[in-house]
């Protein structure tokens, strides 16, 4: 029995999240039917991390085990034959059998992107969140940097979060602006439900000017999700990328078509 990692993109908008369900497509459904075809065989799919509805992936790892023999090949362009085209796999590799695609992550990055104009685009819609306000990035970025570090973050997750624990290390919160677009990149050893979105409802908070740099220092403190602004729209995440140990010899990098969510390409690719 091999075991075989996959790497994943996906456009998340006609999908209820990564998560098989019974009523309501899912991202995880479709690859398990896709793949088992390909195999010949059912196979169950385990995620680095499931995405919410509406959610992106520009890099989801995911394992399954299988004894059909196909080679890398075959499994990549069968699979993709049959997958809907808005998700696709970018590679397949043969793991060894103690690799797991959530437990061997050292890390997980997130980016979030928000077209910020006075005018709503019909390209980026459901790719990017929209706010018509002017954001302020270097306020943004002010407010980042108290997020950054190990902490408690009970105030940016959402109330049906089943964590055990609230306390993350945040590696990376970064804020970059290119024309009309902002875009988060964010990097953790793990993350909490909707704990993304709502550190970008936040820092939209405070670069729209409804609250200081400090706001977000406040916010932690408090430890009461009802203090913190409201969640951003799932439309702007991407789940980006999974940091593994170099041994496993797992791709790592994207060889993506230049704008996903109508981002520039410096900043999505």
């Amino acid at each position: 029995m091999a075991r075989i990692a996959v790497g994943i993109e996906y456009d998340g908008s006609g999908f209820a999240g990564w998560q098989q369900q019974q009523h309501a497509p899912s991202i995880q459904q479709a690859l398990q039917q896709a793949i088992g075809r390909v195999c010949d065989h059912d196979v169950e799919l385990i995620a680095a991390g499931r995405t919410d509805a509406g959610v992106h992936a520009r890099g989801q790892v995911a394992h399954f085990e299988s004894a059909a023999g196909r080679s890398a090949r075959a499994l990549l362009l069968g699979a993709n034959g049959w997958l809907p085209p808005t998700v696709a796999l970018r590679w397949v590799r043969e793991v060894p059998d103690h690799f797991h695609a959530r437990y061997s992550a050292q890390a997980r990055t997130y980016r979030y992107c928000i077209l910020n104009r006075g005018a709503r685009s019909a390209l980026a819609a459901g790719r990017a969140a929209f706010v018509h306000r002017p954001l302020d990035v270097a306020v943004m970025r002010a407010a980042a940097t108290q997020l950054v570090g190990r902490h408690d973050f009970s105030a940016l997750r959402a109330a049906e979060c089943q964590a055990r624990s609230p306390v993350r290390e945040l590696s990376v919160l970064t804020v970059q602006r290119r024309g009309d677009f902002v875009v988060l990149e964010v990097t953790a050893n793990a993350f909490l439900h909707h704990m993304v979105r709502n550190i970008a409802g936040l820092l939209i908070h405070v670069g729209q000017g409804d609250a200081e740099p400090v706001f977000a220092a406040e916010v932690l403190a408090a430890r009461d999700r009802r203090v913190a602004p409201a969640t951003a729209p799932a439309a702007g995440l991407y789940f980006w990328r999974v940091h593994y140990p170099a041994v496993f010899g797992l791709p790592d990098d994207s060889d993506i078509i230049p704008d996903p969510a109508g981002c520039p390409a410096d900043l999505l690719g």
